[in-house]
């Protein structure tokens, strides 16, 4: 059993601000725009680089999206930056209509998303973000688990072209994957095998599918960890081979239960491979305020929680 090792905790938000860095430096196409949130989605040494290309719109989101589609025309690459609250449920109907509809090269790069945004309460959490982006016919879904990742996926996106929701967070959480990492959109990474269970995770809770691994372990239960990074287009592939050896799954994510990654995958196994499943995700929930771990806790999105659901599970076979 492979051991992960936490480099140093980082916030993921930080990983998407040197991303962008980086891509200001070697992409002159890409633009960034943002509502007001410069400090928040660490946009600060982008625009210090290239203050010719950051457009400031205020606390106008949906303006930001018409603006950002415009853009494209004239062959720039923009990356929008706000909250994932105000990234999708604010602004639906014109990424929708202006950005989804016309297939246009839009970064929609969205912040503090799930719970973890802690103390500023349901109003500011979102927990419904992937479902509403992932049924946008042409989007492509993206949730990186760590600070490296978040880097590799942001500058990846630039070289896609069509729209891209990429979703990240507030808190700092352990950062543990390959420094130099080729991100591959679609492409699941196999963080370690396993015989008795499988279990799928996304963004902050991959970590946590590896803690609850080592807690199976010691049981003497054998699980495989694969990395969801890509929440559409999904990895079928990858998804198919693990249960087939397995027999048993267990989807642990930071959103809602209904529309997020463990229903895409639930439709992948009735299509192809029906497997018993168990799902760690909230229960058609709004969040609150607390703690970013008081409310991963008390939700139940944790590695306890996903260890539980594993030995559930494998009963189920």
């Amino acid at each position: 059993m492979k051991k992960y090792i936490d480099t140093g905790k980082k916030d993921t938000r930080s990983g998407f601000g040197v991303g962008l860095e980086v891509l200001g430096k070697t992409n002159e196409n890409v633009v960034a725009l943002c509502a007001d949130l410069i400090g928040s989605l660490k946009m600060d040494a982008f625009i210090a680089n290239n203050p010719d290309r950051f457009f400031q719109i205020g606390i106008a989101e949906a303006n930001m999206m018409g603006i950002a589609a415009g853009l494209t025309i004239g062959g720039k690459i923009p990356f929008t930056g706000t909250f994932a609250n105000f990234s999708t449920g604010r602004v639906y109907d014109q990424i929708r209509q202006s950005i989804a509809y016309s297939g246009k090269n839009v970064k929609i790069c969205a912040s503090h998303a799930g719970l973890t945004l802690g103390e500023d309460g349901a109003t500011h959490q979102i927990l419904e973000d992937i479902g509403l982006m992932k049924m946008l016919p042409g989007m492509v879904v993206i949730n990186p688990c760590d600070y490296n990742q978040t880097k590799a996926a942001t500058i990846a996106i630039a070289d896609y072209e069509g729209p891209v929701y990429l979703r990240f967070g507030r808190p700092k959480v352990a950062n543990f994957t390959p420094e130099d990492q080729k991100f591959e959109i679609g492409k699941a990474v196999h963080l370690q095998e396993g015989t008795d269970v499988t279990i799928v995770a996304t963004g902050h809770l991959v970590w946590e599918a590896l803690l609850a691994a080592e807690a199976l372990q010691e049981k003497g239960i054998s699980a495989e960890v694969i990395n969801i990074h890509t929440i559409k287009p999904l990895d079928n592939e990858a998804i198919l081979n693990s249960v087939k050896k397995t027999g048993c799954i267990v989807t642990a994510e930071e959103h809602n239960f209904l529309g997020g990654l463990g229903e895409s995958v639930s439709r992948v196994l009735s299509q192809n491979h029906p497997t018993p499943q168990e799902f760690i995700a909230t229960n058609d929930t709004f969040g609150e305020s607390g703690t970013p771990d008081q409310l991963m806790e008390k939700y139940g999105l944790n590695a306890e929680s996903i260890t539980n659901a594993a030995e559930k599970v494998i009963k189920r076979k």
